[in-house]
Protein backbone atom coordinates (compact mmCIF):
# COMPACT_ATOMS: atom_id res chain seq x y z
CA UNK A 1 0.00 0.00 0.00
CA UNK A 2 1.12 3.54 -0.68
CA UNK A 3 1.87 5.86 2.23
CA UNK A 4 -0.28 8.81 1.16
CA UNK A 5 0.84 11.01 4.04
CA UNK A 6 4.46 10.63 3.01
CA UNK A 7 3.64 11.07 -0.67
CA UNK A 8 1.80 14.31 0.02
CA UNK A 9 4.71 15.62 2.11
CA UNK A 10 7.00 14.75 -0.79
CA UNK A 11 4.74 16.63 -3.23
CA UNK A 12 4.34 20.16 -1.88
CA UNK A 13 3.18 21.38 -5.29
CA UNK A 14 -0.07 19.46 -4.83
CA UNK A 15 -1.14 21.59 -1.88
CA UNK A 16 -3.83 24.20 -2.51
CA UNK A 17 -4.76 22.96 -5.97
CA UNK A 18 -6.04 19.92 -7.83
CA UNK A 19 -3.34 18.78 -10.22
CA UNK A 20 -4.56 16.54 -13.03
CA UNK A 21 -1.89 16.88 -15.71
CA UNK A 22 0.67 14.15 -15.08
CA UNK A 23 0.16 13.11 -18.71
CA UNK A 24 1.59 16.52 -19.60
CA UNK A 25 4.30 17.34 -17.09
CA UNK A 26 3.81 15.98 -13.60
CA UNK A 27 4.72 17.41 -10.20
CA UNK A 28 8.15 16.05 -9.20
CA UNK A 29 8.70 14.77 -5.67
CA UNK A 30 11.01 16.83 -3.47
CA UNK A 31 13.93 14.44 -3.90
CA UNK A 32 13.90 15.06 -7.66
CA UNK A 33 14.03 18.83 -7.23
CA UNK A 34 16.67 18.61 -4.50
CA UNK A 35 18.86 16.34 -6.63
CA UNK A 36 18.80 18.70 -9.60
CA UNK A 37 19.34 21.85 -7.55
CA UNK A 38 22.15 20.33 -5.50
CA UNK A 39 24.08 19.38 -8.62
CA UNK A 40 23.59 22.78 -10.22
CA UNK A 41 24.94 24.38 -7.06
CA UNK A 42 27.91 22.03 -7.12
CA UNK A 43 28.59 23.00 -10.72
CA UNK A 44 28.56 26.63 -9.62
CA UNK A 45 31.15 25.82 -6.94
CA UNK A 46 33.67 23.69 -8.85
CA UNK A 47 32.61 23.73 -12.50
CA UNK A 48 30.58 21.29 -14.58
CA UNK A 49 33.41 18.90 -15.44
CA UNK A 50 34.56 18.24 -11.88
CA UNK A 51 30.98 18.07 -10.64
CA UNK A 52 30.14 15.45 -13.27
CA UNK A 53 33.24 13.43 -12.41
CA UNK A 54 32.20 13.36 -8.76
CA UNK A 55 28.84 11.88 -9.75
CA UNK A 56 30.04 9.54 -12.51
CA UNK A 57 28.93 6.42 -10.65
CA UNK A 58 25.57 7.96 -9.80
CA UNK A 59 25.07 8.98 -13.42
CA UNK A 60 25.80 5.42 -14.55
CA UNK A 61 23.34 4.14 -11.95
CA UNK A 62 20.51 6.03 -13.66
CA UNK A 63 20.58 3.45 -16.46
CA UNK A 64 20.68 0.64 -13.92
CA UNK A 65 17.57 2.00 -12.21
CA UNK A 66 15.73 2.38 -15.53
CA UNK A 67 16.77 -1.14 -16.43
CA UNK A 68 15.35 -2.43 -13.15
CA UNK A 69 12.07 -0.66 -13.86
CA UNK A 70 11.60 -2.12 -17.35
CA UNK A 71 13.41 -5.44 -16.93
CA UNK A 72 16.48 -4.65 -19.01
CA UNK A 73 20.24 -4.32 -18.67
CA UNK A 74 21.87 -0.92 -18.25
CA UNK A 75 23.78 -1.42 -21.52
CA UNK A 76 20.50 -1.54 -23.44
CA UNK A 77 19.51 1.96 -22.24
CA UNK A 78 20.47 5.23 -23.91
CA UNK A 79 19.66 8.42 -22.02
CA UNK A 80 18.09 11.20 -24.06
CA UNK A 81 16.55 14.63 -23.67
CA UNK A 82 12.98 13.55 -24.52
CA UNK A 83 10.81 10.69 -25.67
CA UNK A 84 10.56 12.32 -29.08
CA UNK A 85 14.34 12.45 -29.42
CA UNK A 86 14.61 8.82 -28.36
CA UNK A 87 11.87 7.72 -30.77
CA UNK A 88 13.24 9.61 -33.75
CA UNK A 89 16.86 8.62 -33.08
CA UNK A 90 15.85 4.98 -33.34
CA UNK A 91 13.40 5.43 -36.20
CA UNK A 92 15.88 7.30 -38.39
CA UNK A 93 18.50 4.60 -37.80
CA UNK A 94 16.38 1.80 -39.30
CA UNK A 95 17.46 1.20 -42.93
CA UNK A 96 14.68 1.84 -45.44
CA UNK A 97 14.53 1.38 -49.20
CA UNK A 98 11.93 2.14 -51.87
CA UNK A 99 8.90 -0.08 -51.38
CA UNK A 100 9.62 -0.85 -47.72
CA UNK A 101 6.56 -0.46 -45.52
CA UNK A 102 6.11 1.41 -42.22
CA UNK A 103 2.99 0.60 -40.23
CA UNK A 104 1.51 3.16 -37.84
CA UNK A 105 -1.51 2.87 -35.55
CA UNK A 106 -4.59 5.09 -35.65
CA UNK A 107 -3.63 6.54 -32.26
CA UNK A 108 -0.21 7.62 -33.59
CA UNK A 109 1.24 10.77 -32.09
CA UNK A 110 1.90 13.66 -34.46
CA UNK A 111 5.69 13.70 -34.07
CA UNK A 112 5.90 10.01 -34.94
CA UNK A 113 3.63 10.36 -37.96
CA UNK A 114 5.54 13.37 -39.26
CA UNK A 115 8.83 11.49 -38.98
CA UNK A 116 7.36 8.50 -40.82
CA UNK A 117 6.00 10.66 -43.63
CA UNK A 118 9.32 12.49 -43.89
CA UNK A 119 11.35 9.30 -44.18
CA UNK A 120 8.92 7.87 -46.69
CA UNK A 121 9.35 10.99 -48.81
CA UNK A 122 13.14 10.72 -48.64
CA UNK A 123 13.56 6.94 -48.99
CA UNK A 124 10.61 5.88 -51.12
CA UNK A 125 9.16 3.81 -48.30
CA UNK A 126 5.40 3.54 -47.82
CA UNK A 127 3.44 4.57 -44.72
CA UNK A 128 0.30 2.61 -43.92
CA UNK A 129 -2.12 2.68 -40.98
CA UNK A 130 -3.29 -0.36 -39.03
CA UNK A 131 -7.06 -0.10 -38.44
CA UNK A 132 -8.51 -0.07 -34.93
CA UNK A 133 -11.03 -2.62 -33.72
CA UNK A 134 -14.44 -1.82 -32.23
CA UNK A 135 -12.89 -1.06 -28.84
CA UNK A 136 -10.43 1.42 -30.35
CA UNK A 137 -7.33 -0.76 -29.92
CA UNK A 138 -5.06 -1.85 -32.74
CA UNK A 139 -6.96 -4.49 -34.72
CA UNK A 140 -4.63 -7.46 -34.41
CA UNK A 141 -6.56 -9.50 -36.97
CA UNK A 142 -6.29 -6.70 -39.50
CA UNK A 143 -2.58 -6.39 -38.77
CA UNK A 144 -2.09 -10.09 -39.51
CA UNK A 145 -3.47 -9.58 -43.02
CA UNK A 146 -1.25 -6.53 -43.64
CA UNK A 147 2.09 -8.03 -42.66
CA UNK A 148 4.61 -9.28 -45.20
CA UNK A 149 8.38 -9.26 -45.58
CA UNK A 150 8.34 -5.66 -46.88
CA UNK A 151 7.19 -4.37 -43.49
CA UNK A 152 10.34 -3.08 -41.80
CA UNK A 153 8.88 -1.34 -38.78
CA UNK A 154 5.64 -1.32 -36.80
CA UNK A 155 5.03 1.63 -34.49
CA UNK A 156 2.86 1.03 -31.44
CA UNK A 157 1.68 3.89 -29.24
CA UNK A 158 1.22 2.05 -25.95
CA UNK A 159 -1.06 4.65 -24.32
CA UNK A 160 -2.22 7.47 -26.61
CA UNK A 161 -1.95 11.09 -25.55
CA UNK A 162 -5.65 11.84 -26.06
CA UNK A 163 -7.42 9.19 -24.01
CA UNK A 164 -7.37 6.13 -21.79
CA UNK A 165 -6.72 3.49 -24.42
CA UNK A 166 -3.97 0.86 -23.96
CA UNK A 167 -2.81 -0.92 -27.11
CA UNK A 168 -1.93 -4.67 -27.24
CA UNK A 169 1.83 -4.32 -27.67
CA UNK A 170 2.72 -7.99 -27.13
CA UNK A 171 0.17 -9.27 -29.63
CA UNK A 172 1.50 -6.82 -32.22
CA UNK A 173 5.10 -7.85 -31.53
CA UNK A 174 4.31 -11.55 -31.89
CA UNK A 175 2.82 -11.00 -35.32
CA UNK A 176 5.41 -8.51 -36.58
CA UNK A 177 8.37 -10.67 -35.61
CA UNK A 178 7.08 -13.54 -37.74
CA UNK A 179 7.87 -11.36 -40.75
CA UNK A 180 11.13 -9.92 -39.44
CA UNK A 181 9.70 -6.46 -38.74
CA UNK A 182 10.95 -4.31 -35.88
CA UNK A 183 8.50 -3.09 -33.24
CA UNK A 184 9.02 0.37 -31.76
CA UNK A 185 6.95 1.03 -28.64
CA UNK A 186 6.09 4.63 -27.79
CA UNK A 187 5.82 4.31 -23.99
CA UNK A 188 5.73 8.07 -23.43
CA UNK A 189 2.35 7.88 -21.66
CA UNK A 190 2.59 4.40 -20.13
CA UNK A 191 6.00 4.56 -18.46
CA UNK A 192 5.55 5.36 -14.78
CA UNK A 193 1.81 4.73 -14.52
CA UNK A 194 1.75 0.99 -15.26
CA UNK A 195 4.13 -1.95 -15.41
CA UNK A 196 6.13 -1.90 -18.64
CA UNK A 197 8.40 -4.93 -18.98
CA UNK A 198 10.29 -5.15 -22.25
CA UNK A 199 10.75 -8.92 -21.98
CA UNK A 200 7.03 -9.47 -21.45
CA UNK A 201 6.14 -7.12 -24.30
CA UNK A 202 8.97 -8.44 -26.54
CA UNK A 203 9.46 -5.11 -28.32
CA UNK A 204 12.66 -4.23 -30.16
CA UNK A 205 12.86 -0.64 -28.99
CA UNK A 206 11.05 1.62 -26.55
CA UNK A 207 11.02 5.38 -26.06
CA UNK A 208 9.93 7.20 -22.91
CA UNK A 209 10.06 10.60 -21.24
CA UNK A 210 10.94 11.60 -17.70
CA UNK A 211 8.57 14.52 -17.20
CA UNK A 212 5.21 12.73 -17.28
CA UNK A 213 4.19 9.77 -15.11
CA UNK A 214 7.78 9.13 -13.98
CA UNK A 215 7.67 12.56 -12.26
CA UNK A 216 11.16 13.47 -13.44
CA UNK A 217 12.40 16.78 -14.85
CA UNK A 218 11.71 18.13 -18.31
CA UNK A 219 14.45 17.58 -20.85
CA UNK A 220 14.93 13.91 -19.94
CA UNK A 221 14.00 10.64 -21.57
CA UNK A 222 15.47 7.34 -22.66
CA UNK A 223 15.63 4.76 -25.42
CA UNK A 224 15.66 0.99 -24.85
CA UNK A 225 17.14 -1.35 -27.46
CA UNK A 226 16.78 -5.12 -27.56
CA UNK A 227 20.18 -6.69 -26.77
CA UNK A 228 22.21 -7.18 -29.93
CA UNK A 229 20.11 -4.79 -31.99
CA UNK A 230 22.33 -1.73 -31.57
CA UNK A 231 25.12 -3.21 -33.70
CA UNK A 232 22.75 -3.38 -36.69
CA UNK A 233 21.68 0.25 -36.51
CA UNK A 234 23.37 3.42 -37.72
CA UNK A 235 22.24 6.49 -35.77
CA UNK A 236 21.69 9.66 -37.80
CA UNK A 237 24.44 11.46 -35.86
CA UNK A 238 27.49 10.49 -33.80
CA UNK A 239 30.02 12.18 -31.54
CA UNK A 240 33.07 11.17 -29.49
CA UNK A 241 30.83 9.49 -26.89
CA UNK A 242 28.71 7.40 -29.24
CA UNK A 243 31.79 6.46 -31.27
CA UNK A 244 35.59 6.47 -31.03
CA UNK A 245 37.90 8.13 -33.55
CA UNK A 246 40.46 5.38 -34.10
CA UNK A 247 42.76 7.00 -36.64
CA UNK A 248 42.70 9.70 -39.28
CA UNK A 249 40.13 7.95 -41.46
CA UNK A 250 38.24 5.47 -39.25
CA UNK A 251 35.90 5.44 -36.29
CA UNK A 252 34.13 2.74 -34.30
CA UNK A 253 30.61 3.04 -32.91
CA UNK A 254 29.80 1.87 -29.40
CA UNK A 255 28.61 -1.73 -29.32
CA UNK A 256 25.53 -1.07 -27.17
CA UNK A 257 22.86 1.59 -26.77
CA UNK A 258 25.54 4.17 -26.00
CA UNK A 259 25.80 4.77 -29.76
CA UNK A 260 22.55 6.73 -29.38
CA UNK A 261 23.96 9.13 -26.78
CA UNK A 262 25.97 12.33 -27.07
CA UNK A 263 28.69 13.37 -24.64
CA UNK A 264 27.17 16.73 -23.72
CA UNK A 265 24.09 16.50 -21.53
CA UNK A 266 22.25 18.05 -18.61
CA UNK A 267 23.88 16.10 -15.79
CA UNK A 268 21.66 17.62 -13.12
CA UNK A 269 18.51 16.63 -15.01
CA UNK A 270 19.72 13.08 -15.60
CA UNK A 271 20.64 12.63 -11.94
CA UNK A 272 17.18 13.93 -11.08
CA UNK A 273 15.64 11.44 -13.51
CA UNK A 274 17.46 8.70 -11.65
CA UNK A 275 16.02 10.02 -8.38
CA UNK A 276 12.52 9.93 -9.88
CA UNK A 277 12.92 6.34 -11.05
CA UNK A 278 14.35 5.28 -7.68
CA UNK A 279 11.40 6.95 -5.94
CA UNK A 280 9.00 4.97 -8.13
CA UNK A 281 10.88 1.72 -7.53
CA UNK A 282 10.67 2.31 -3.80
CA UNK A 283 6.91 2.84 -3.98
CA UNK A 284 6.45 -0.16 -6.26
CA UNK A 285 5.15 0.10 -9.79
CA UNK A 286 2.27 -2.29 -9.13
CA UNK A 287 1.05 -0.21 -6.18
CA UNK A 288 1.33 2.93 -8.30
CA UNK A 289 -0.52 1.32 -11.23
CA UNK A 290 -3.35 0.27 -8.94
CA UNK A 291 -3.64 3.74 -7.42
CA UNK A 292 -3.65 5.46 -10.82
CA UNK A 293 -6.27 3.08 -12.20
CA UNK A 294 -8.51 3.60 -9.16
CA UNK A 295 -8.37 7.37 -9.50
CA UNK A 296 -8.98 7.34 -13.23
CA UNK A 297 -12.01 5.07 -12.89
CA UNK A 298 -13.36 7.17 -10.01
CA UNK A 299 -13.06 10.27 -12.16
CA UNK A 300 -14.71 8.63 -15.17
CA UNK A 301 -17.61 7.47 -13.02
CA UNK A 302 -18.06 10.97 -11.61
CA UNK A 303 -17.90 12.61 -15.02
CA UNK A 304 -20.62 10.33 -16.36
CA UNK A 305 -22.98 11.65 -13.68
CA UNK A 306 -22.65 15.27 -14.81
CA UNK A 307 -25.26 16.28 -17.42
CA UNK A 308 -23.75 17.25 -20.75
CA UNK A 309 -20.37 15.61 -20.08
CA UNK A 310 -19.22 12.76 -22.32
CA UNK A 311 -16.25 10.55 -21.44
CA UNK A 312 -14.33 9.95 -24.67
CA UNK A 313 -11.95 7.17 -23.59
CA UNK A 314 -11.65 4.08 -25.78
CA UNK A 315 -10.42 0.57 -25.09
CA UNK A 316 -11.35 -2.34 -22.84
CA UNK A 317 -8.35 -1.85 -20.57
CA UNK A 318 -7.73 1.80 -19.78
CA UNK A 319 -4.82 3.96 -18.69
CA UNK A 320 -4.77 6.83 -16.21
CA UNK A 321 -5.65 9.37 -18.90
CA UNK A 322 -9.28 10.52 -18.75
CA UNK A 323 -10.63 12.44 -21.75
CA UNK A 324 -14.01 14.13 -21.96
CA UNK A 325 -16.04 16.84 -23.65
CA UNK A 326 -18.76 19.17 -22.38
CA UNK A 327 -21.77 19.87 -24.58
CA UNK A 328 -21.75 23.41 -25.93
CA UNK A 329 -18.42 24.34 -24.33
CA UNK A 330 -15.07 24.45 -26.07
CA UNK A 331 -12.45 22.27 -24.32
CA UNK A 332 -10.10 25.24 -24.00
CA UNK A 333 -12.85 27.18 -22.22
CA UNK A 334 -13.40 24.23 -19.88
CA UNK A 335 -9.68 24.06 -19.13
CA UNK A 336 -9.49 27.76 -18.39
CA UNK A 337 -12.65 27.72 -16.28
CA UNK A 338 -11.21 24.93 -14.13
CA UNK A 339 -7.82 26.65 -13.93
CA UNK A 340 -9.53 29.71 -12.42
CA UNK A 341 -10.64 27.42 -9.60
CA UNK A 342 -7.14 25.92 -9.10
CA UNK A 343 -7.91 22.72 -11.01
CA UNK A 344 -5.24 21.87 -13.58
CA UNK A 345 -6.25 19.90 -16.66
CA UNK A 346 -5.18 20.32 -20.27
CA UNK A 347 -6.55 20.00 -23.79
CA UNK A 348 -5.61 17.44 -26.41
CA UNK A 349 -6.19 18.82 -29.90
CA UNK A 350 -6.82 16.98 -33.14
CA UNK A 351 -3.38 18.03 -34.40
CA UNK A 352 -1.72 15.73 -31.85
CA UNK A 353 -3.56 12.55 -32.89
CA UNK A 354 -5.06 13.48 -36.22
CA UNK A 355 -6.04 10.01 -37.44
CA UNK A 356 -7.93 8.99 -34.33
CA UNK A 357 -9.57 12.35 -33.64
CA UNK A 358 -10.65 12.84 -37.24
CA UNK A 359 -12.10 9.35 -37.35
CA UNK A 360 -14.17 10.09 -34.25
CA UNK A 361 -15.19 13.57 -35.34
CA UNK A 362 -13.43 15.30 -32.45
CA UNK A 363 -11.58 18.60 -32.68
CA UNK A 364 -10.33 18.53 -29.09
CA UNK A 365 -10.92 16.87 -25.73
CA UNK A 366 -10.28 17.91 -22.16
CA UNK A 367 -7.61 15.65 -20.67
CA UNK A 368 -7.33 14.89 -16.97
CA UNK A 369 -4.59 12.59 -15.69
CA UNK A 370 -4.70 11.91 -11.93
CA UNK A 371 -1.51 10.42 -10.50
CA UNK A 372 -1.26 8.50 -7.24
CA UNK A 373 -0.60 11.67 -5.20
CA UNK A 374 -4.06 13.05 -6.05
CA UNK A 375 -6.68 12.44 -3.34
CA UNK A 376 -10.23 11.31 -3.97
CA UNK A 377 -11.42 14.46 -2.20
CA UNK A 378 -9.54 16.48 -4.83
CA UNK A 379 -11.27 14.52 -7.58
CA UNK A 380 -14.59 15.40 -5.95
CA UNK A 381 -13.50 19.04 -5.98
CA UNK A 382 -12.74 18.83 -9.69
CA UNK A 383 -16.10 17.23 -10.45
CA UNK A 384 -17.96 19.83 -8.41
CA UNK A 385 -16.07 22.67 -10.10
CA UNK A 386 -16.84 21.24 -13.52
CA UNK A 387 -20.50 20.97 -12.63
CA UNK A 388 -20.47 24.57 -11.35
CA UNK A 389 -21.46 23.60 -7.82
CA UNK A 390 -18.60 25.35 -6.02
CA UNK A 391 -15.99 27.95 -6.75
CA UNK A 392 -12.48 28.11 -5.35
CA UNK A 393 -10.07 31.01 -5.14
CA UNK A 394 -6.53 30.14 -4.08
CA UNK A 395 -7.86 26.81 -2.84
CA UNK A 396 -10.51 28.38 -0.57
CA UNK A 397 -14.20 27.74 -1.27
CA UNK A 398 -16.29 30.87 -1.82
CA UNK A 399 -20.01 31.25 -2.64
CA UNK A 400 -21.02 31.28 -6.28
CA UNK A 401 -22.28 34.64 -7.52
Amino acid sequence: MLDQDRIRRDTPGASGRVFLDSAGSSLPPTVVVDTAVAHLRREAEIGGYRAATERANDLAAVKTSIGTLIGASASSIALSDSATRAWTDFFYSVPLSPGDRILLCEAEYASNAISALHRAEVTGAIVEVIPSDESGRIDVDALATMLDDRVKLVSVVHAPTNGGLINPARAVADLAHRHGALVLLDACQSMGQMRVDVAELDVDALSATGRKWLRGPRGTGFLYLRPGLASTLHPPALDLHSAQWEDASTYRMADDATRFEFWECDVAARLALGAAVDYLLELGIDHVAEAVAERAEYLRAGLRKIPGVTVQDLGDRKSGIVSFTVDGEDPVTVRDRLAAEEVTVTVSHRSSTRLDMTGRGLDAVVRASPHYFVTFAELDTMLAALAGERKFVAGVEVPLT
